[in-house]
């Protein structure tokens, strides 16, 4: 239960806590953007089974690899990408945390 608490709180809660810090006159419109990095877990897709509760995503799936992490961190830099970038590290944070639990 905490696991899933910590997990599904990272993921939509971190992204808005951001959002209304740092993007206050656009905060809905980052939020949304930045909510967005959950489309990342479309490669849970590619798995067999698509969901294992015992499973690691970090490392395991193509879109958490260390590779991909490597370019979501990158995307931080230009200004244009930043929110993507953001929703994208924040999502891997999340799965970070669901990860330790296990």
């Amino acid at each position: 239960m905490i696991q899933t608490v910590a997990h599904y709180g990272c993921h939509l809660l971190l992204p808005l806590f951001v959002a209304l810090i740092w993007y206050k006159s656009q905060w809905k419109q980052a939020f949304l953007v930045m909510l967005a990095g959950i489309l990342i877990d479309l490669d849970h897709l590619l798995a067999t089974p698509i969901f294992d509760p015992n499973r690691c995503s970090i490392g395991f799936h193509p879109l958490h690899s260390y590779y991909a992490m490597t370019f979501y961190v990158f995307l931080l830099f230009p200004k244009k990408s930043r929110l993507v970038a953001l929703g994208l590290v924040i999502h891997i944070i999340a799965d970070f945390v669901d990860c330790s639990f296990m």
